[in-house]
């Protein structure tokens, strides 16, 4: 998916090796027509507003194939490591979701996520080609289009940033495994046109707070909203952000059932 990063997306593009559909959140510099013109090869889905990372649902239920790899208009795939990452998935079919060994910037820097959840305190599992997760980053993830669908993909109340936990939940709750594999990469150059740290800081906590409320016990949704509070001004503003959309989330309630919050007991006393 993208938004108003044309001259990124042409960068980026010619690098991926299996086909591309790239949805388009309503962009107003040219995305869809610079894109149709220059890469004809791309199936382009233009949305008439920007409906965040529900866009990516909207991809994986045209694309139609057995796996999708998601990419930002900032990132790809190394070479060979989509055919690796989808034989990886065919030999371990709990698995829904694949979260690739992300590298950052020309550098190459190892994504602090990655060495997050190569630690995971999840464990292994014998039919986890890596450890376990109950959380991924989007854009270094292939997913089992089958999974996805069923769990009802990313949704339109959370949009984005943050769109992975709801979703994460949600297959664990149905018994899919997720796991994190160092044996395939992503290259991630993040754009220069982004949302300042304050600002996402702001739509992190929206999605939190919403995401709680959609799946969390009420004395849980009632201590992310009390730290919400604690925290600072951008996690109070995501707080009020996310207001317009509570009836919506309210209306897709359903908490995560016991053996999903145990594990999100062990993460959180990971973290603490």
């Amino acid at each position: 998916m993208s938004r108003d990063r044309r001259t990124d997306l042409l960068a980026t593009l010619p690098r991926h090796e299996a086909p591309v559909v790239l949805v388009d959140n309503a962009s107003a510099d040219g995305t869809v027509a610079a894109v149709r013109a220059a890469r004809p090869e791309v199936t382009v889905l233009p949305m008439r507003r920007n409906v965040g990372s529900y866009a990516r649902t909207v991809g994986v239920e045209h694309a139609g194939t057995e796996f999708v790899a998601f990419a930002d208009d900032d990132s790809w795939w190394a070479p060979g490591d989509l055919a690796r990452a989808a034989d990886l998935m065919r030999a371990h079919p709990r698995l829904a979701v694949l979260n690739a060994r992300i590298l950052v910037g020309p550098e190459e820097r190892l994504d602090p996520a990655c060495a997050e959840m190569a630690g995971s305190p999840l464990g292994g599992s014998a039919d986890l080609p890596g450890p376990a997760l109950l959380g991924f980053v989007a854009c270094g993830a292939m997913v089992r289009t089958e999974a996805f669908l069923a769990a009802g993909g990313f949704d339109p109340v959370v949009r984005f940033p943050g769109e992975e936990e709801r979703l994460s939940l949600d297959l664990a709750a149905a018994g899919w495994g997720m796991a994190y594999v160092d044996s395939v990469t992503v290259h991630h150059h993040p754009s220069t046109r982004r949302h300042a740290p304050e600002q996402r800081r702001t739509a992190i906590w929206r999605s939190r707070v919403l995401t709680a409320l959609m799946r969390r016990p009420l004395g849980e949704v009632g201590r992310v909203i009390v730290e919400a509070v604690r925290t600072g001004a951008p996690e109070r503003r995501g707080r009020l952000r996310a207001l317009p959309d509570v009836p919506a989330a309210l209306r897709r309630r359903r908490p995560v059932p016991p053996a999903v919050r145990e594990q999100l007991r062990v993460l959180a006393e990971s973290a603490a």
